[in-house]
């Protein structure tokens, strides 16, 4: 696929996946993804990262976006819960 897509299109073509976006179209003021040409996409971060590497080599810039719901951090509650009181 070598077309942009928009964000809206792109959360509708790969529900709940990580996806690679070359030539990102980016609102300057917020750092906003708004556009770009999917390259590669797939469930797993570290397959988009480690085989979207090669695919996106003829794209001047990359960016990686999730598009499903971002689950809360478990890092966090874990060394909370093991501060001494």
């Amino acid at each position: 696929m070598n077309t942009a897509l928009t964000i809206s299109e792109i959360n509708q073509l790969f529900p709940n996946e990580w996806v690679l976006l070359g030539d990102p179209v980016m609102d300057e003021s917020s750092l906003h993804v708004l556009a770009g040409v999917p390259v590669y996409h797939s469930q797993g971060k570290k397959e988009v990262c480690y085989i979207g590497r090669d695919k996106a080599k003829s794209s001047t810039c990359i960016t990686l976006i999730y598009t499903g719901l971002a689950r809360p951090s478990r890092k966090i509650t874990g060394i909370v819960n093991r501060l001494p009181k």
